[in-house]
C-alpha cells in the first residue's frame, strides 16, 4: 500500500489549507487512517483519524473545533481540513494507514511521506 500526501504549503495565521491523502489500495490492514505531525525538536503526534465508510472519528486536543478529517472511499483518499491556523500547526504532517485508529506511531503500518505545513505569524 503507498500513500501519497499532498496539500501543504505557507498560510498567514488564520488561514486554511486542506490536506489530502491518496491510498493505492484498501485492505483490512489500512481500515484507519491518521494525520501525524512533526514539528522541529518535538515528537511526532496523532492529529486526527478516521476509518473508512463514515466511521469514528480522532482529534487531538489541540485541533479540535478547528480541523476536519473526511473520507472519500470512492477514491480511496482522505482529506484533513484546517481552518484557523496557528503558527504552532507548523509541522510537517504525514497521513498514516493502520487496521484500527491508535494513538502511537507503531498502530500504523503504512506511512506516507511527509508535506510542510508553515503557518506565519
Amino acid at each position: 500500500v503507498q500513500l501519497q500526501a499532498s496539500g501543504g504549503g505557507l498560510v498567514q495565521a488564520g488561514g486554511s489549507l486542506r490536506l489530502s491523502c491518496a491510498a493505492s489500495r484498501r485492505t483490512a490492514s489500512t481500515y484507519a487512517m491518521a494525520w501525524f505531525r512533526q514539528a522541529p525538536g518535538k515528537e511526532r503526534e496523532l492529529v486526527s483519524a478516521i476509518t473508512w465508510s463514515r466511521g469514528s472519528t480522532y482529534y487531538a486536543d489541540s485541533v479540535k473545533g478547528r480541523f476536519t478529517i473526511s473520507s472519500d472511499d470512492a477514491k480511496n483518499t482522505v482529506h484533513l481540513q484546517m481552518i484557523s491556523l496557528k503558527p504552532e500547526d507548523t509541522a510537517v504532517y504525514y497521513c498514516a494507514a493502520g487496521p484500527a485508529i491508535g494513538s502511537s506511531r507503531s498502530s500504523y503500518t503504512y506511512w506516507g511521506r511527509g508535506t510542510l505545513v508553515t503557518v506565519s505569524s
